[in-house]
């Protein structure tokens, strides 16, 4: 359930959008945006189609990352949400403007009531949906799905979003009411998740959840979807097909989904010319001018609700001899004035992004403008700074050091990812020429994830978030109070007035008084910098000519998930 922000696998990330989607996720955030000097093409004839839906066929996507698990506790990156998204009803869902929204395919028979302080939801489910196994759900899985992410033990990236739940309690097999410890403004977005089945988790120990084979063995794995799972061949694909017994008063019309998993982002474009995909999430940008050449299959580039960033560890253990090189709040401000953003946006991006200064996305009701401190690209003000916070190159080597430590670190990516491979490589030569080496590692996706991002292992990272929902509630990834491995704060960043100010900025509803407040936040996460804030870019997507939609139902880039929006309607032909 309750997944904020998410590390992205494609192009991005995180979220963990990384693979995020990524960008790992906590259940907050802006996705209703637009970034200067983008781009859309508007779809072709062949994208969209006037004719009947018919049933059967397949529907083939791609990835250049593999899967983590698709146990709703643990998705946190954008690899495993792609999977979940099809395997998994949510209580609530989100309408193509981002609005919490009750659809045919949704949990929930009606919209949450919520009490007049604020603090009490009322969850009315409908009495139709089953599990894969034939069970019902129940309100017995919403009340066991909240109490196990709020327990500390579990380990849930979600956890955040429901601590501030007070009690959560069956009222009938069918309600569910839920009390809140104070008032928390996202909450109606944390609703927009999914469920996990009670009658077969039940019994197992919260610490011994994320080991279990649910969400990693197909056979092990009940869900509630309109696809169930039925293959995983690690690193190769996963199969999904119709639930021939599926709940919903709307069916899916294709009977088959294949998730094919690619050695890098180039490989799965290849895939998509040569008809061997129908969706490719993250075309490179060196490519889409390609794609678009090619009859049939339509091209979007429409801003997406992420953002890019280079992500410090204030860890020390991650560090030889215990000294951590990104202490100083110069320090950290010489790296953002030494990293040319807008190049990157220009030669890499090619103009599909914008430079980013904070992590509120531009055009939404948060976006902080000029409260957010900018850093343009500037190698003379760097080596100020870092000179200021007492580092020099002494020996002479072209590396700067202080207290005989030089200033070399490891910068961590995943492989794959043609964009954040140039990326590391503008940073690792840009950093050079104040006196920073900077070593880069490509790293395969999931084991970054078990190995690196979840535990906080790691000296530096180049990643991206995925924002899942409207709200900008950042606290799950900034705030001192969820470090691993029950949080999404895994670079261990601590900073008392943010920590307070994140929960003043969710405990009123009143708009107004919370765009005040995440200005202040802006000011200071810009300027104490836990990340050099990069860049908000989009994932162009491409369709092929098999698959087909009415406009009602076609791909919504804002949204996190929304390259596949409503693809219970979708249909292939042959």
């Amino acid at each position: 359930m309750a997944k904020g922000k998410k590390w992205g696998t494609m192009l991005v990330a995180l979220t963990l959008v990384g693979a995020l989607f990524a960008g790992c996720s906590s259940s907050n955030s802006n996705n209703n945006s637009s970034a200067g000097g983008s781009t859309t093409s508007e779809p072709k004839e062949t994208a969209t189609a006037t004719d009947q839906p018919v049933d059967g066929g397949t529907f083939t996507f791609s990835s250049s990352s593999d899967i983590v698990t698709v146990n709703p506790l643990f998705v946190s990156d954008t690899a495993s949400g792609d999977a979940s998204y099809f395997l998994y009803a949510n209580l609530y869902d989100l309408d193509r403007e981002g609005n919490v929204a009750v659809e045919p395919w949704s949990l929930a028979a009606e919209l949450p009531q919520i009490s007049e302080d604020g603090k009490t939801y009322t969850i009315k489910l409908k009495d139709t949906p089953k599990w894969s196994d034939g069970q019902p759900v129940t309100a017995d899985d919403v009340v066991y799905t909240i109490n196990t992410i709020k327990n500390p033990e579990t380990g849930a990236p979600g956890i955040s979003s429901y601590d501030k739940v007070k009690d959560v309690a069956k009222v009938d097999d069918h309600t569910v009411k839920i009390t809140l410890s104070q008032v928390y403004a996202p909450f109606q977005y944390t609703l927009a998740s999914s469920v996990v089945p009670a009658h077969v988790l039940k019994d197992i120990a919260p610490k011994d959840l994320q080991a279990n084979a649910y969400g990693t063995d197909p056979a092990k794995t009940v869900t509630n979807g309109p696809w169930k799972w039925t293959e995983w061949k690690q690193k190769q694909y996963l199969t999904f097909e119709a639930d021939s017994s599926y709940w919903g008063a709307t069916k899916p019309h294709i009977a088959k989904v294949v998730y094919k998993i690619y050695a890098d982002q180039n490989t799965e474009v290849q895939a998509l010319l040569k008809g061997d995909v129908d969706s490719v999430q993250a075309i490179p940008v060196t490519q889409v001018e390609a794609v678009k050449k090619k009859d049939g299959i339509t091209v979007s580039q429409k801003p997406g609700p992420q953002y890019e960033y280079l992500g410090f560890n204030f860890k020390k253990e991650n560090f030889p001899g215990n000294y951590s090189l990104f202490e100083g709040e110069k320090t950290r401000q010489a790296i953002a004035y030494a990293i040319n953003r807008e190049g990157i946006v220009n030669n890499v991006l090619k103009g599909t992004g914008a430079p980013l200064n904070a992590p509120f996305l531009p055009g939404t009701w948060a976006d902080p403008g000029e409260n957010a401190t900018s850093y343009d690209f500037n190698v003379e003000k760097a080596k100020e700074l870092l000179k200021e916070d007492g580092w020099a190159d002494s020996d002479g080597d072209g590396i700067v050091e202080k207290d005989g430590h030089k200033f070399s670190f490891e910068l961590q990516y995943n492989s794959g990812n043609s964009r954040r491979e140039q990326v590391s490589s503008i940073i690792q030569s840009n950093l050079k020429d104040i006196g920073i080496e900077v070593k880069t590692r490509a790293i395969d996706f999931s084991a970054w994830v078990d190995q690196n991002l979840n535990p906080g292992k790691y000296q530096a990272i180049l990643l991206a978030w995925s924002l899942n929902t409207p709200d900008p509630d950042g606290e799950s990834i900034f705030s001192s109070k969820y470090y691993p491995p029950a949080g999404q704060n895994q670079g261990f960043y601590n900073n008392p007035t943010l920590d307070k100010l994140w929960v003043e900025g969710y405990s009123t509803v009143d708009q107004d008084k919370r765009k005040e407040i995440y200005n202040q936040v802006a000011k200071q996460i810009s300027t104490n910098l836990p990340y050099v804030f990069l860049y908000q870019y989009g994932t162009p997507q491409g369709v092929g000519p098999k698959v087909k939609f009415t406009d009602a139902d076609k791909p919504e880039p804002s949204l996190a998930y929304g390259y596949f929006f409503h693809i219970i309607n979708w249909w292939t032909t042959k």
